[in-house]
């Protein structure tokens, strides 16, 4: 039987995912419903689609019996919210990254996962590419010896996006793009909590934003001195590659890091070709969502609440650092008041 999902919000991520599942057997992944916050974004997304139902509001989405897990696509400070409004439902759950704002969100979100029975994943899309796979196998087998450094980097020039330079948005470097470098150090290093915690950053203040993170660098110090060196910007264009250097080796992750379609260790270059679009695409390699479309199907299929490849405990360590880091910096959100 398909796995049948609910969209929520017809935005371009959302677009997308729809590309991604269409990679996948009709037999396993099918999308049912899509709401937006008005009707006519919903329609057209729909009939862009082939998708049968459109909704207006999320409440609607959630009430549809029909749907086995909802893919929650909107801007940062509504996962939240929503995604109360689907766990609370029962629904299980596929959120965009950052699961929610900050530590407390997170956990009101996990809490209402637990209280309802539902499974819940927050999008992390990175872990689940092949290349990615083969990074943590390579590191079980021990073929870099003892992993003593990190390096990590995401940076291009985005000061014309709205989401990503409001505030209110949930704008700023380190939530948008930052989080997929912290989540590769936090992967490499097997979800081991850092020792200490040092991020620098430069605060942006123009007309459409006041004291978002424009660039930040952070600083992971491991037990048996090993460190990851994580950088983000949304002003440059950096080579956005990815290092991890080791006792006996080295791998290398080409660009783009965050959506890995190659691998060389130590100087021998594996190649993982995603399959071609059916329509336009807005992000590169978004085809490569297809990946953790099939990790949620297979947990519900084995009856799991969480994926052992991104758990709530993954998802609160990479919340807990982007906290401390923004702390540390002086980027501090309404949703930080309450």
């Amino acid at each position: 039987m398909a796995t049948r999902w609910g969209i929520c919000s017809a935005g371009k991520i959302s677009h997308d995912f729809m590309v991604a599942l269409k990679t996948l057997p009709r037999e396993e992944h099918q999308v049912v419903a899509v709401a937006a916050r008005e009707l006519g974004r919903a329609q057209d997304f729909a009939n862009r689609h082939d998708i049968p139902r459109a909704y207006g509001s999320y409440q609607e989405l959630a009430q549809d019996k029909d749907i086995d897990v909802v893919y929650l696509g909107t801007i940062h400070p509504q996962h939240h919210p929503v995604g109360l409004l689907f766990l609370r439902a029962k629904k299980n759950l596929l959120c965009e990254k950052p699961l929610a704002m900050n530590m407390r969100e997170v956990l009101e979100l996990t809490a209402a996962a637990r209280e309802n029975d539902v499974f819940l994943m927050e999008a992390v899309w990175t872990r689940y590419f092949p290349a990615s796979i083969q990074i943590s196998d390579v590191l079980a087998q021990g073929v870099l010896g003892e992993v003593k450094l990190v390096r990590v980097e995401f940076g291009m020039p985005m000061h014309d996006v709205s989401r990503v330079v409001k505030k209110e948005l949930g704008g700023g470097a380190l939530l948008d793009i930052g989080v997929y470098c912290l989540q590769f150090a936090c992967m490499v290093f097997n979800g081991e909590r850092p020792e200490s915690i040092q991020a620098s950053g430069c605060l942006l203040d123009t007309v459409l934003s006041v004291w978002v993170d424009e660039a930040m660098t952070v600083v992971l110090r491991f037990s048996s001195n090993r460190m990851a060196v994580c950088i983000c910007t949304v002003s440059v264009q950096l080579p956005n590659e990815a290092f991890i250097f080791g006792t006996k080796g080295t791998i290398k992750i080409p660009a783009p890091m965050w959506s890995p379609t190659s691998l060389i260790v130590n100087g021998n270059e594996t190649q993982f070709p995603l399959p071609e679009p059916s329509q336009p695409l807005n992000f590169s390699n978004s085809t490569g969502l297809r990946y953790e479309a099939q990790e949620v199907r297979r947990c519900l299929l084995a009856g799991l609440k969480q994926s052992p490849r991104m758990t709530l405990e993954d998802t609160a360590l990479l919340t807990s650092i982007r906290d401390e880091a923004r702390r540390q910096v002086g980027v501090v959100y309404c949703q930080d008041a309450e």
